[in-house]
C-alpha cells in the first residue's frame, strides 16, 4: 500500500499529516500512543512505539 501527501509548513520546519484511516491501520491513538520513525535505506518508516504519552 502506498501514499501520496504533501507536506504542511509547521514553523521553522515541515510536517507530515497522518490521517485517522492510517492511525487506525497503525492502532495509533494520538491522545495515547507515541510513534517511532527511522530512516532506513532512504525511506521514512512509522510505526507505534511502545512508549505512551505521559499525562
Amino acid at each position: 500500500m502506498s501514499y501520496d501527501r504533501k507536506l504542511i509548513r509547521n514553523g521553522n520546519g515541515w510536517a507530515l499529516c497522518i490521517n485517522s484511516t492510517i492511525l487506525q491501520m497503525l492502532d495509533v491513538d494520538p491522545k495515547v500512543n507515541m510513534v517511532n520513525y527511522k530512516i532506513e535505506n532512504d525511506k521514512l518508516i512509522i510505526k507505534k512505539s511502545d512508549k505512551n504519552l505521559e499525562k
